[in-house]
């Protein structure tokens, strides 16, 4: 073989080399998906092992609580379930854009947890970014949302509705209506459409698919004199008129 043949040959296995290392370096939704799961799963158990392996030293954290945590704090964080409950959390509706060295994987999380006998459900959104360092794919970000959802109805008590029956002010001319139809309570904003008021406790209710409460405040002689429309926990307070 000639120098020439023979240095065709060297840059051509280099190339090729070259080209796996490049396949075998990027990443795929699929293998995204496997390692959340693989985490996902760790967590119920306390398993520290795939937090250390798969978030980068430097990851930024921040949870469905509000909380922002570095890697020691979220690592620290992760803990076996209390005796008595036991959980799975499934990946699902995974996205993904992969652009070079940088990874972003959106999904949905659906757990479930049993406590004592008792099934609860809930459902989460994250989004993870992954970064390529050194051939190392890891998660440098990562924000957690929980979906709203409504709290169980209560019982309804439709002899106390006349109570709540009335016109509330915010300032003037911008009111709320309350009355009862058919058995069910509801209201009114001025220039808006209707609510239905479902009941959650006494004196409290919500509006489907909304987050917040309203309540109905009663004074010292427990005649309803304000309705409360708590929204995170700031209040807007609407002063019974009639």
């Amino acid at each position: 073989m000639t120098r020439v043949a023979l240095l065709c040959v060297t840059v051509g296995m280099t190339m090729s080399l070259v080209s796996c290392s490049r396949n075998r370096a990027t990443i795929t939704q699929e293998e995204l998906v496997r390692r959340t799961q693989e985490i996902v799963d760790a967590a119920g158990s306390g398993d520290r092992t795939p937090f250390e392996k798969y978030f980068a030293a430097d990851c930024m954290i921040f949870d469905e609580k509000g909380r922002s945590m570095d890697k020691k704090a979220f690592v620290d964080d992760q803990s076996p379930l209390p005796a008595g409950i036991s959980g799975s959390i499934e990946v699902v509706k995974p996205q993904s854009r992969i652009l070079g060295d940088t990874a972003i994987l959106s999904y949905d999380l659906d757990e479930t947890e049993t406590i004592f006998g008792q099934e609860l459900k809930a459902r989460y959104h994250e989004t993870d970014t992954w970064i390529r360092r050194n051939g190392e794919w890891q998660i440098v970000a990562e924000q957690v949302l929980r979906y709203y959802e409504d709290p169980a109805p209560g019982k309804p008590d439709p002899k106390k509705y006349q109570d709540y029956a009335g016109t509330y002010e915010l300032t003037p001319g911008t009111t709320l209506t309350v009355w009862s139809e058919g058995g069910k309570l509801l209201s009114q904003r001025t220039g808006r459409s209707k609510d239905l008021l479902l009941p959650e406790a006494t004196d409290i209710f919500f509006r489907k698919a909304v987050e917040g409460r309203r309540l109905f405040r009663r004074d010292e002689k427990g005649r309803v004199d304000a309705l409360i429309d708590r929204r995170n926990n700031e209040d807007i307070i609407w002063t019974k008129t009639k």
